[in-house]
């Protein structure tokens, strides 16, 4: 009688929030680090933002920019706001859900090895001022490298070459795969799994280290984003911690968050959750990619690396954003020191025109003096803010002084990469300031 009284009571309670915020679903696997609320109870116009929200996105499947997305807003540490919209392909079979999980692409960056390389600081295992070389000692006899350091890398001041298509190297110009990199079974020598069918070169990750060692450095001290340094961190965090990769983030970091589905190669892990699909590869993979990283790259690490590779829900994400936006603490566990985190989390090289902090994209330097068209992200988010952006269309946002956490999710490059209408509508940017205009409303 008591447990039915209980249950009916948690009914009305919830059918109460509905009514103040009609369309408020309950978030998925929501713990007490991340309370559940209204948008109203936070002083943001619900009616406001639904509106402006449905509008932006329905105009953004409608132009294409992607068949279905994902937002999710967290206010003073409570989830207001958690919708999807639209589909995971354009054929309209498999609507997007609010437990979908997502390719991240390269908002595994911060995501993934940033936590390990903040940790490892905080341990004094790493230093961010002396070359890099003392600890990636493949670059000690390497004249343009041997001097920088991992604060110019990671705040892409370095002059890093920006990308390098590995590709290259295991297909032939008839465009067959060489069987010498890859193969259809898996063996001692290829048990890296790039896809259902397709296994890697054990040592292949060697062969990518020396190309990275041979490539070129701009003698100019500017800013130019790279992602190279970032398939290296995951070799390094395991020299220097003496575990794997992945053990490392799910004992010191993912396990305590509580964010079961921030994992590397959920096709092989038998999760629940639906997984949203990428791109209809007609260059390696030869069909729609899902549930396998997207990134070419990353795949040939066998879908464990630095630069992309993670999958996770918005709900696990924005727990992990809001550890961010505490300054490194949760749910009453410190992950990172705060003055550690405060450090990253800074604007690095102003003076050279550079907005970036430590692994952490900042706002465009002035940012709040432009407008929505010229701003990145919206101009009203502060200068302390920080997060990251994804090529496949994901982009997530923490805010300290505003008390905001910011999630986008897509899969802009579907059914093709060559979908760029999610920049051209600059869609993320006006999603995200809907929200700050509500709370300006106030």
């Amino acid at each position: 009688m008591k447990r039915a009284l209980f249950i009916l009571i948690g009914l009305f309670l919830m059918n109460a929030r509905a009514q103040e915020d009609t369309r408020v679903s309950l978030p998925f696997n929501v713990d007490e680090g991340l309370a559940f609320g209204t948008l109203s109870a936070m002083g943001m116009d619900s009616t406001f933002i639904y509106n402006k929200v449905d509008s932006i996105i329905t105009n953004g499947i409608k132009n294409k920019a992607f068949p279905g997305a994902q937002i999710l807003v967290a206010k003073n540490s409570t989830l207001v706001f958690h919708q999807s919209y639209g589909y995971h392909t354009y054929d309209s079979l498999q609507p997007v859900s609010n437990d979908d999980m997502y390719d991240l692409a390269s908002v595994t960056k911060i995501t993934a090895p940033l936590l390990a390389i903040m940790k490892l600081v905080d341990q004094g295992k790493l230093d961010l001022d002396v070359p890099f070389s003392t600890y990636w000692t493949d670059w000690k006899n390497i004249k343009d490298k041997k001097d920088l350091t991992l604060r110019e890398i990671l705040a892409h001041q370095g002059g890093l070459t920006p990308y390098i298509v590995f590709l290259n190297k295991v297909i032939k110009k008839n465009k067959k795969l060489k069987r010498r990199f890859v193969r259809t079974r898996a063996n001692s020598r290829f048990n890296e799994q790039a896809y259902d069918d397709l296994f890697v070169k054990t040592r292949f990750n060697h062969k990518m280290y020396r190309i990275i060692n041979r490539s070129k450095v701009n003698e100019k001290k500017k800013y130019t984003y790279s992602g190279l340094a970032f398939l290296i961190f995951p070799k390094l965090i395991e020299q220097l911690s003496g575990m794997s990769y992945e053990a490392y983030l799910n004992q010191n970091f993912y396990g305590p968050l509580g964010t079961s589905t921030l994992v590397f190669t959920p096709k092989t892990k038998n999760f629940p959750n639906k997984i949203v699909p990428t791109e209809w590869d007609t260059l390696f993979r030869h069909s729609l990619t899902q549930g396998w990283v997207h990134d070419e790259n990353a795949a040939l690490l066998g879908g464990i690396s630095g630069n992309a590779g993670l999958f996770a829900t918005a709900t696990d994400l924005a727990k992990l954003m809001q550890m961010y936006q505490n300054y490194g603490t949760f749910n009453g566990h410190r992950f990172i020191s705060e003055a550690t985190l405060k450090e990253f989390a800074r604007v690095q090289y102003p003076d050279n025109d550079n907005r970036r902090g430590l692994g952490f994209d900042k706002p465009l330097l002035g940012n709040d003096t432009l407008s929505l068209e010229e701003a990145y992200p919206a101009p009203e988010v502060s200068s302390q803010s920080f997060g990251h952006s994804g090529f496949t269309g994901t982009f997530v946002w923490a805010d300290p002084e505003n008390q905001l956490v910011f999630i986008f999710l897509s899969n802009r490059v579907y059914p093709t990469r060559e979908n760029r209408n999610l920049y051209d509508l600059n869609i993320r940017g006006a999603v995200q300031q809907v929200f700050y205009q509500s709370i300006l409303q106030e």
